[in-house]
């Protein structure tokens, strides 16, 4: 089920809710949490129902592994411990193998071999990234003496929590399951209601208006460079700049949508997205773009293979390494390990910058305006460039992309345009732009659609409006330390003017449901 549906606003969400608080006011905050357990698993079978065997069988195995892991720990049975930790390792990523890169893995030995293996194919269970994760983290903190022992519900309601459960965030049990445990949000509040609406509608807006309205510039360029079309440099870079804020606010839309829902219950869920757009470095980029992913990675992955304890060399390829990680969690496709490794190689080259800043003692470029607006160029070029090879359908399709961008196939503008420049034809001509016949409205609208959102990523984001009103209580490194354009201007209060705003963006959202389309993280 999709939050941006029909089905979802006006028959799940209503029902959840009121079964929930219902539930809990006249019965038990055990049965409303089993309530919740229930709608939730409804919610993610609803694409399809045979996959609920396997986040019911997964759930049923983690939880029992992490409860014998918590009573060896506590029994200072370290060895037994740190093996069924092993088998929890081996079983979640085992599954994750299976679904997600078997066939990746089978194309690969077919081609690299001339082999002819052949799988049936498998279909992706809908979020088993996210909440394979979600419990790999669960495990190791067990292991680390983090966990609890928790009830069976409260921890598949971990687990399973709605909101969450298809995109993220990726959560951490000690940040969620003492939050349901609270009596107090076991009663429904005027005050999460307002605020979370206000933000499902503002997420709601950005995934259907902004993010579905853009994704009409982006689509057709990199189908055409899948087919081989040569591309032209304007062609290319307003398709790639269109898809780089499509799936900006796409994420964006789902990260506030996610995070109003659960505010509706009492319930906070950490940050995912905090304005990245902003960021003045690569390094910064990944503090704000997926913030949870980046959290695992660090804690998971990174920390786990040495960090920085082990200088500077081994620190760099456990960076690179990573991120190469990361890259393939996105997809099975080398295009994604491909992204990956370049996101690697980009945080290798920050880090070793800030290295070389501090030996030539150059900190004071940070307070000069023109060199953080040349940071900022520079960062947002470099993601725009990597975003080519995350959506593009095969290494050579990004490389029809790439060769558009970069003037291989030379630079044009539609001729209906280029006849209305008057004396700037010559000295066009000269400089060797050409046109073309058709596509001017295309070419307009698409270069108008990023000119708007180019501004509009620089305005305070969701956290930093609501943040503004003490009831929010929504917390970010980023929330408030860059407010952007309009910092004054965009708080959020209770009164009519922001009842309006936010009946507005509900109202052209859903008249804009013309169509249902999915969030694009729902692929991973």
């Amino acid at each position: 089920m999709l939050f941006n549906s029909y089905i979802f606003i006006f028959a799940f969400l209503p029902f959840t809710f009121l079964g929930y608080f219902f539930l809990a006011k006249h019965k038990s905050g055990e049965t409303a949490i089993s309530f919740l357990v229930l709608a939730s698993l409804f919610f993610y079978g609803w694409w399809n129902p045979i996959y609920l065997l396997l986040i019911l069988v997964s759930m049923a195995v983690n939880y029992g592994l992490g409860e014998t892991i918590v009573r060896r720990r506590n029994s200072q049975k370290f060895k037994q411990a740190q093996g069924f930790l092993i088998y929890g390792l081996i079983f979640n990523l085992g599954l994750l193998a299976y679904f997600k890169y078997a066939n990746f893995i089978v194309d690969n030995i077919n081609s690299l071999f001339s082999s002819g293996f052949n799988l049936d194919e498998i279909i992706l269970p809908l979020a088993i990234s996210f909440f394979t994760f979600q419990q790999i983290a669960y495990l190791i903190d067990a292991y680390r003496g983090i966990t609890k022992e928790f009830k069976f519900s409260h921890y598949a309601l971990f687990v399973t929590f709605f909101p969450q459960l298809i995109a993220g965030p990726i959560v951490h049990h000690k940040e969620m399951l003492p939050q349901f445990m609270q009596m107090d949000n076991l009663k429904p509040k005027l005050e999460n209601m307002i605020i979370g609406l206000t933000i499902f509608s503002l997420g709601l807006f950005k995934k259907v208006v902004i993010a579905d309205g853009v994704a009409q510039y982006s689509t057709p360029v990199f189908d055409a460079a899948a087919a081989g079309e040569a591309l032209s440099f304007f062609i290319a870079w307003g398709g790639a700049l269109a898809y780089s804020f499509q799936l900006y606010f796409d994420f964006s839309g789902y990260s506030d949508m996610a995070i109003g829902i659960a505010k509706m219950f009492g319930i906070l869920l950490p940050l995912n997205f905090a304005s990245p757009y902003k960021s003045l470095s690569i390094i910064e980029f990944w503090r704000r773009w997926h913030m949870t992913l980046s959290r695992f990675l660090r804690d998971y992955v990174y920390i786990s293979l040495g960090g920085n304890r082990k200088g500077d060399v081994r620190r760099f390829a456990n960076l690179f390494a990573t991120m190469l990680l990361g890259g393939l969690w996105h997809g099975a496709g080398w295009t994604f390990v491909f992204w990956g490794g370049l996101h690697g190689l980009y945080l290798v080259i920050n880090h070793g910058w800030h290295y070389l800043q501090r030996k030539a003692k150059l900190e004071f470029l940070h307070q000069n305006l023109l060199w953080r607006v040349f940071s900022w160029f520079l960062t947002f070029f470099a993601i725009v460039n990597a975003w080519v090879f995350f959506r593009a359908s095969s290494f050579t399709a990004a490389v029809v992309m790439m060769e558009g961008m970069y003037g291989f196939n030379g630079v044009a503008i539609p001729n209906a345009i280029f006849a209305r420049l008057g004396g700037l034809q010559t000295i066009l001509n000269q400089i060797g732009v050409t046109s073309f016949i058709g596509g001017g409205s295309q070419f307009m609208f698409t270069y108008l659609w990023v000119s708007a959102l180019l501004v509009a990523v620089l305005l305070p984001n969701t956290q930093q409006i609501m943040n503004s009103h003490p009831d929010a209580q929504l917390r970010s490194p980023y929330a408030l330390c860059d407010q952007g354009l309009l910092s004054g201007k965009l708080k959020f209060r209770y009164g009519v003017c922001w009842a309006m705003v936010s009946a507005c963006a509900l109202v052209i959202a859903v008249f804009g449901l013309t169509r249902v389309s999915e969030f694009l993280y729902f692929q991973f």
